[in-house]
């Protein structure tokens, strides 16, 4: 294998240079979700299958980068909606997934759209910078040569798009342990006088391991999403259960592609809208542990 020095010394006798080039990327993001670990007494193979399909939509999305030397613009692409989402768990999920998301690499500044419970938010922020570790590995993506980088991510306890079903003392599933079947049927009939607090049955980790490929042959320092750092395009990254995968890239090297930054919502810092999701979690939790009533909860204000 030839050794990385080889790479970077291409990067850097590229005639074109990051600021004249410009151009478009485009991402296919998928996210994999194990449904035998979800509802295993109270669903049928039959719902969760059903589940999982409603669930594609939101699991399986095209993005599109645009990008010049400084800046970026990375938004989903736009679809016709087929009225399978709307309230209930998709209302939930598009909660804790970002909106148009802005980078300005030169300034270190982000700005994310959001919409949370129907409230739309502008999160102006510092850009991620993780401490990226570039190995020797290397491999084709496409026409390009990508380089593989490897950071280890903390995760914000309320970013609930990286929840996963919490495990118990019992142990993985279906086994109990020394207890009888005596006792484990007193305790589910037990249980279901209750009424469970959703939020317990499920953890976010407190970080992750992130991998991406980048290419030297584009030398801008971005990426999909919040993520930037490295010597090249990211082409592919994969967090946690999710792959972006880039699949095409249109190269514009005589002008560079106008960018504007997102302007709606309410503005506010990373930390505030961090406290507003956990305030409005907490209310929510309330709201079950109290049986659930419908209303019981305040409306965000103006």
């Amino acid at each position: 294998m030839k050794s990385i020095f080889f790479y970077f010394v291409l990067f850097f006798s590229l005639g074109v240079s990051a600021q004249a080039l410009s151009g478009k990327a485009i991402y296919q993001s998928k996210t994999t979700v194990d449904m035998s670990d979800w509802g295993n007494r109270e669903m049928s193979e039959d719902m969760k299958r059903q589940i999982a399909d409603r669930m594609k939509s939101m699991l399986e999305k095209t993005y599109i980068l645009t990008f010049n030397g400084d800046e970026s613009l990375y938004r989903e692409e736009e679809k016709l909606e087929t009225g399978s989402g709307g309230r209930g768990w998709g209302m939930m999920m598009s909660s804790f997934t970002a909106g148009k998301q802005y980078k300005n690499v030169a300034n270190n500044q982000i700005l994310e759209e959001r919409e949370f419970f129907g409230k739309q938010f502008l999160i102006n922020d510092t850009l991620t910078n993780l401490e990226w570790t570039v190995g020797k590995e290397s491999r084709q993506i496409g026409q390009y040569l990508a380089i593989k980088a490897t950071a280890v991510k903390k995760v914000d306890p309320n970013d609930f798009s990286m929840a996963r079903r919490r495990r118990g003392p019992r142990g993985p599933r279906g086994s109990r342990g020394t207890r009888g079947a005596n006792e484990e049927t007193k305790e589910v009939a037990s249980d279901s006088t209750k009424v469970k607090d959703p939020m317990e049955e499920i953890e976010v980790p407190k970080e992750v391991t992130v991998t991406a490929w980048f290419t030297p042959q584009i030398p801008v320092n971005n990426g999909p999403g919040e993520y930037a750092g490295l010597p090249g395009l990211i082409l592919e990254m994969n967090i946690d259960r999710t792959t972006i995968l880039c699949s095409k890239i249109i190269l514009n090297t005589k002008e560079a592609e106008l960018i504007e930054a997102p302007s709606t919502g309410k503005e506010v810092s990373r930390s505030e809208y961090n406290k507003i999701v956990k305030e409005k979690t907490e209310e929510m939790r309330e709201n079950w542990r109290g049986g659930g009533r419908r209303g019981g909860g305040r409306r965000f204000g103006g």
